[in-house]
């Protein structure tokens, strides 16, 4: 799996919690973070480029795309018919658990700069209310730039993020939705902020969680899925940046397993795509 930074690491955990058995790579791009300010053609060709590193290097079976901006930015349907695995995303899983969750039908979702204005969230939402038949869902959306950058530098609480939280978080409130999406892998690291600016009636949903089930739904109808007799699986962890700092910050957000990492370094192909496409 990879993401821009350090976001990714939610989903890292659910996975390992819930696979054990399962060996996992993780490829946080911390040498080009963040992306959601990022043009989106721009992070097509790094989720790409990511993408086929992890496939032909690292000999991955599945892929997840744990950054919401990349799923947004590199649509997952042709992720998958272009790679030799199956690509699972964390767009989907959130939206379905937010649609089903609520009990007013007035849901939010935040997320970046880039993953809000692609409308990802808005076209997912609207094709699970109707696949599911689900009526009088009004989906409110905000932007949150700064909260990436908060939890990159290892800051989760204070008086600083609370304001800058009051401020962004002001469109969903006024929205009066009883369910908000994470639609960041990073903000769940947030989530004493946010919840104390939406107040205790409103329910917070991450992807994190519903995209370790989905992985292991895909796993077991595909027969990918490693047996627990075969013992734990290894877990890697590398970083396109600093990798000190990636230990240091990482391992206080996603525990010992971030103890050791790796460095991996990518050619920026700026707005030439890897692939030639």
């Amino acid at each position: 799996m990879f993401d821009s930074g350090f976001g990714g690491l939610t989903v890292a955990r659910a996975v390992i919690d819930l696979l054990p058995a399962e060996h996992l790579v993780y490829i946080g791009d911390t040498g080009r973070y963040p992306y959601g300010p990022k043009p989106r053609h721009e992070v097509a060709v790094y989720a790409r480029q990511i993408a086929w590193t992890l496939v032909e290097d690292f000999d991955v079976k599945v892929l997840v795309v744990a950054c919401n901006t990349a799923a947004a930015a590199a649509p997952l349907p042709e992720l998958a018919a272009e790679l030799p695995v199956p690509v699972i995303g964390v767009i989907e899983p959130g939206a379905r658990s937010l649609v089903r969750a609520t009990r007013s039908g007035r849901v939010g979702v935040i997320g970046t700069v880039g993953t809000i204005g692609s409308g990802a969230y808005q076209t997912t939402v609207a094709d699970i209310v109707a696949d599911e038949g689900v009526g009088g869902v009004e989906l409110t959306c905000a932007a949150c730039p700064g909260f990436v950058e908060f939890v990159e530098r290892g800051q989760t609480t204070g008086d600083e993020i609370t304001v800058l939280a009051e401020r962004l978080l002001a469109p969903v409130l006024e929205a009066k939705v009883d369910t908000l999406l994470f639609g960041c892998t990073h903000y769940p690291f947030l989530s004493r902020v946010i919840g104390d600016v939406m107040g205790p009636d409103v329910v917070l949903v991450s992807s994190a969680e519903e995209t370790a089930f989905e992985l292991a739904d895909v796993m077991t109808r595909t027969g990918l899925r490693r047996s627990a007799d075969r013992g734990p699986g290894t877990h890697r962890f590398c970083s396109s940046g600093d990798v000190r700092t990636f230990v240091e910050l990482g391992s206080r957000l996603l525990g010992p397993e971030l103890d050791a990492a790796e460095a991996v370094t990518f050619d920026d192909p700026g707005a030439t795509d890897p692939r030639g496409a």
